[in-house]
């Protein structure tokens, strides 16, 4: 049986998992990020709790094919740097090579809901599917994308970024700097913007009768709201706009959503599904893709990561090289 690392790096948290060959998790932590300390000190965790799940599980570094990292930001999976990432305020940063000095072990790196999307096609709701398209809505819009099981992340990895595609032309001003983009229309902080637009317009509504998030948006909806009934009409209108595109130009098996409005289940994706089918080019004409929810929640990265090395030992023997000691 080989095992291989995978860690989930996020803003907050670093969520790291042993995962089994057959994408089982077997150990899980996870530690504080403090992401605005030293970028080093923040590897050095990585790597401490990396080694502290091995110990925990019972193996040592020969049982394991290498560490698999998800990072926000943009991600140079060939050198192993984090280019950029504003969550985790770094430029530069050599992160693989780091961890290969600490650990001893091998590592690849990917951005975070690139290895989410892995995740889920190798143990979750796309398993067995050669091409998915994972969009998470939270905060802002993630995006992966899986071609032929492998993660397309496009020249100097920096592809991807479908959050940032643009919805409406000179629309709402984007977190990116752009104005427009999917995430500042279809993101959960798009939708309590739009919840809070029409509760002030709306003094009667529902709206008004608890702090906004996403579910009471939906649950406002669901009690006959007139007011909640048409922000999530417009909402999932443009929902469906941008997940046709996606469906248009990748033509995927499936298209998840994750994030915290997935948890609406069939409550939305049985709008998207008729959605794609009436608007998708060619329409019922050719393949359909299929909407469905994500279902490995936040283990999904830390598998999807693991995957990274578990799914390439070639890739992981050539990164070896990556072993020599760090000055920056």
């Amino acid at each position: 049986m080989r095992y291989a690392i995978g860690i989930d790096l996020g803003g907050t948290n670093i969520a790291a998992g042993i995962v089994t060959e057959d994408y089982k998790l077997l150990e899980k932590g996870s530690v504080p990020t403090k992401a605005q300390r030293p970028w080093q000190e923040v590897a050095a965790d990585m790597a401490r709790l990396a080694m502290e799940l091995v110990e925990k599980a019972g193996l040592s570094r020969a049982d394991c094919a290498g560490i698999g990292v998800g990072s926000p930001g943009i991600c140079n999976g060939d050198t192993g740097e984090v280019v950029y990432s504003n969550n985790l305020y770094w430029d530069d940063v050599p992160l693989c090579p780091t961890l290969t000095r600490l650990t001893g072990l091998p590592c690849r790196l990917s951005n975070d809901a690139n290895c989410a999307a892995l995740g889920e096609v190798v143990a979750g709701a796309a398993k067995g599917c050669k091409t998915a398209v994972l969009l998470t809505l939270g905060t802002g819009v993630g995006g992966g994308v899986v071609i032929d099981g492998k993660i397309y992340e496009g020249q100097a990895s920096a592809g991807a970024e479908l959050g940032h595609c643009t919805l409406i032309s000179g629309g709402v001003e984007c977190t990116c700097g752009r104005r427009g983009c999917i995430e500042s229309y279809a993101s959960a902080t798009a939708l309590i913007r739009q919840a809070s637009e029409a509760a002030a317009a709306h003094p009667e509504s529902l709206l008004n009768k608890e702090r906004i998030t996403a579910k009471s948006v939906y649950d406002a909806m669901r009690a006959g709201d007139d007011a909640a009934k048409a922000v999530v009409a417009q909402y999932e209108e443009y929902l469906g706009e941008a997940i046709v595109d996606m469906v248009n130009i990748f033509r995927p098996e499936m298209l998840l959503l994750g994030g915290g409005i997935s948890g609406e289940g069939k409550a939305l994706t049985d709008p998207m599904n008729e959605y794609v089918k009436a608007h998708c080019f060619g329409g019922d004409k050719s393949f359909v893709t299929r909407v469905d929810t994500a279902t490995l929640g936040n283990k999904a990265g830390i598998i999807g990561a693991a995957a990274l090395c578990l799914s390439a030992p070639a890739a992981i023997a050539q990164l070896a090289a990556l072993r020599t000691p760090v000055g920056r």
